[in-house]
């Protein structure tokens, strides 16, 4: 009799041998039933060994080997095993959150014939210079190269990425090109659809039904896709002609899983391009410092788009000093006189604030009561629309209350804003505007949020108030202004990465204005209108800004110049999860060596959410391989440590928040 070695989506890092007849070496890659407990689990046979640690009797056979569907190939094993490593998750665990739920639970969809191909040749715009070089230089190369391509907003970054497709579907490969954002990937679809309409292409993100993300799959799977587009989960897709690697946007976060496998998917997809030796393209106007310090050192090769390819020049950027101003519900003089200049010539405008909600918080002057959550050390938001008090974090809501719950004072005021207020507050101003809010609130399904760009691009709206949603990915030709409002926080935010961002957010949502023949304009609110970050913006300095940024941390020692792994707890109180964290420092002590520094344990920022308290414990080395080979010997330790039933923890490698 055989056997088989099998995956399990179980929290232990090891495999699970099974008696089977009629095996072979073909079958891996296959699922498998097998008994596990008292039930059964679906798994993914990785090796036939030849003999097994345990004694015969105790294995169990397979209930059945299911040969519905091609084996995952080698190299999908590989790259399961990889994030299992680099990450420290068990390999059964990833490689179910890898696999779409239905082939997860041994089920195949019901196969639809591919739609007929309309090989009708598409109009191709030509390229400018700077966009030329950049094809020309992807095209030229053989095998893995990483390209970062640093291109102003509105530089034709997509267009470079086209060009580079579709060299690889004429040399019959597929492409695989991965954004951040589910609201991005429909009109990415539709405009490469609309490109090459002989190619089959599949969409690949949580937004996408069960039984159409398998056939998406297994469409890969078999070769029959030429052309995936996803967000991060995409990067999973088996790709056997495989011939490049595009990700968009590259420095956003969105491409970080932040719970189970925490896995960065722009950094898995340069380590598939290299396992499969064919190029990647990163692509962003605000390239991530880490990709930026990789082009730098030459690890990446930097290709650069500094001219516009939709309009003849990038927008006016200018800071409103509003130390010495009483603003108008938030918004300055010059502003409201901007908005008001755009109404009167039919153009758009949109004004940036990246808080939702009516306001922070409710509260009441005369005994100091606040909205506070109950289950977070957060405040619950102001939702005026719908009369809520509600957590952002863990999603708790009540009603707005009449009066005060601790004394009763029927005074109480919501202070601070949200896009709601902002809403309210403009179409009170410019009763004759047409006003749209585009949040996470009015644009919760993919559906409303479709309608909402319609309005936009249909010419049905004068003034836009967005949060992040609107800050990449869109072209409304019309819109000639943005605003930023409240943006001064970030600079001063007790995390290192905290300017990066709002450089990256300021950037990409200031280059939404004066895309087409109509000249934009950018007027950024903030009472530090001499911080070197808002000098570099108005300058449209990338380069400057990232290499002060880059010549700070080097100094203080952050990422890229280190690298880091979190260990988190959580617990019903943080003397718990520090006491945890206590033990696996001590467990840590004798592993550690010269290459390896490990902080003391402290309670996170928000150290409590949804009625658990958490704390965290920094682990940092200035080598990698020093660092990995710490992480893979600790976690075999912390498996051991005891825990409470009711705490929990994990490792995040390379974690983008502290």
């Amino acid at each position: 009799m055989g056997m088989i070695r099998v995956a399990l989506d179980v929290p232990l890092p090891r495999l699970f041998d099974y008696l089977a007849d009629d095996v072979s070496i073909e079958d891996i890659g296959c699922r498998a039933r097998v008994p596990f407990g008292t039930g059964e689990k679906i798994g993914v046979i990785v090796a036939i060994p030849a003999q097994s640690e345990q004694s015969a009797d105790k294995l169990k056979p397979v209930t059945a080997i299911l040969r519905d569907m091609l084996p995952l190939p080698a190299e999908w094993i590989a790259l399961c095993e990889f994030c299992a490593r680099y990450y420290q998750h068990p390999l059964g665990a990833v490689m179910s959150f890898a696999l779409p739920p239905l082939l997860r639970r041994g089920k195949l969809p019901r196969r639809k014939a591919l739609a007929p191909i309309n090989a009708n040749p598409p109009a191709v715009p030509l390229l400018l210079p700077e966009q030329a070089t950049a094809v020309a230089a992807i095209g030229a190369g053989e095998g893995f190269e990483t390209y970062l391509l640093h291109g102003v907003t509105g530089s034709g970054k997509t267009e470079v990425y086209l060009r580079a497709i579709e060299a690889q579907l004429a040399r019959g490969r597929q492409a695989l090109m991965l954004v951040p954002e589910i609201a991005l990937t429909p009109q990415l679809e539709g405009r490469v659809a609309a490109r090459f309409p002989g190619a089959r292409i599949v969409s690949a993100h949580s937004g996408v039904a069960d039984a159409a993300r398998a056939r998406a799959f297994l469409d890969a799977l078999e070769g029959r896709a030429d052309i995936v587009l996803g967000t991060r989960l995409a990067v999973f897709m088996p790709l056997p002609r495989l011939g490049l690697i595009v990700v968009d946007e590259e420095h956003d976060a969105s491409f970080k899983q932040q719970d189970g496998l925490r896995y960065s998917a722009r950094d898995v997809a340069v380590f598939r391009a290299k396992q499969m030796n064919v190029p990647i393209v990163l692509g962003s106007a605000t390239p991530s410092l880490e990709s930026f310090h990789h082009a730098r050192s030459g690890r990446y090769r930097l290709l650069s788009l500094n001219q516009r390819a939709v309009a003849e020049a990038m927008p006016t950027v200018r800071t409103v000093d509003t130390r010495r101003e009483k603003l108008q519900d938030g918004l300055s003089a010059a502003l409201l006189e901007a908005l008001g200049l755009r109404l009167a010539r039919g153009e758009q405008s949109l004004v940036f604030l990246n808080r939702r909600g009516f306001a922070p918080v409710l509260a009441c002057a005369a005994c100091g009561w606040i909205s506070r959550c109950c289950r977070c050390a957060a405040n619950r938001v102001v939702h005026l629309a719908d009369k809520r008090l509600r957590c952002h974090h863990c999603g708790l809501e009540a009603g707005i209350p009449h009066a005060c719950p601790d004394c009763g004072n029927l005074d109480i005021q919501p202070f601070g804003r949200g896009t709601q207020r902002l809403e309210a507050a403009l179409q009170e101003r410019f009763p004759q505007a047409r006003v749209l809010r585009i949040d996470r609130d009015s644009a919760s399904t993919p559906t409303k949020w479709q309608a909402l760009l319609q309005q936009i691009h249909a010419g049905e709206v004068d003034i836009l108030i967005g949060t992040q949603m609107l800050a990449k990915g869109h072209d409304f030709p019309r819109l000639t202004l943005v605003g930023a409002v409240g943006a001064d926080a970030a600079l001063f935010a007790a995390d290192f990465r905290a300017p990066e961002r709002l450089f990256a957010q300021l950037m990409q949502v200031g280059g939404r204005s004066g895309r087409a023949d109509l000249a934009g304009e950018v007027l950024i609110q903030t009472e530090y209108p001499d911080h070197p970050l808002y000098l570099a913006l108005t300058d449209h300095d990338y380069l400057r800004f990232a290499i002060a940024q880059l010549a700070e941390r080097e100094q203080a020692g952050f990422p890229p110049f280190a690298f880091q792994a979190l260990l988190r707890a959580e617990a019903p109180h943080v003397e718990v999860a520090l006491a945890f964290l206590q033990n696996a420092a001590a467990a840590a002590a004798p592993l550690l060596g010269d290459a390896v520094m490990l902080y003391d344990p402290v309670p996170m920022r928000m150290y409590r959410m949804n009625n658990l308290e958490r704390a965290q414990l920094l682990v940092e080395s200035s080598s990698r391989p020093a660092l990995q080979q710490f992480l893979g010997r600790w976690s075999e330790r912390l498996g051991g440590l005891k825990t409470p039933r009711t705490s929990r923890w994990h490792l995040d490698v390379d974690p983008i928040e502290l």
